[in-house]
């Protein structure tokens, strides 16, 4: 159902092209995971579901993927008016 949008997020892993905001590095802090981990979260991905954020009424999408070890990771992303990939939040399962 969303299979352009995370083509979209997955050229941004690819190359490069992506912001992980404070909170998402707090929570990749908090669990032990590691920018690769994210990137592989993506990359291995499925988009379960589209969220409108209240506030600034843009879509994001909660990515679940696997991470280096294989473990469960999911990812909340949107992509930003510029194109970039702009990592929200980040937690393991």
């Amino acid at each position: 159902m969303f299979a352009r949008i995370l083509k979209r997020m997955q050229e941004g892993i690819r190359s490069r092209e992506y912001v992980v905001t404070l909170h998402a590095r707090k929570e990749m802090n908090a669990d032990e995971l590691s920018i690769y981990d994210v990137e592989r979260g993506i990359l291995t991905g499925e988009i379960l579901e589209r969220q409108q954020d209240r506030l600034t009424v843009e879509w994001k999408y909660r990515i679940r993927g696997k991470t280096t070890e294989g473990d469960k990771v999911e990812i909340v992303a949107k992509l930003s008016n510029t194109g970039k990939l702009v990592i929200i939040t980040v937690y393991s399962l």
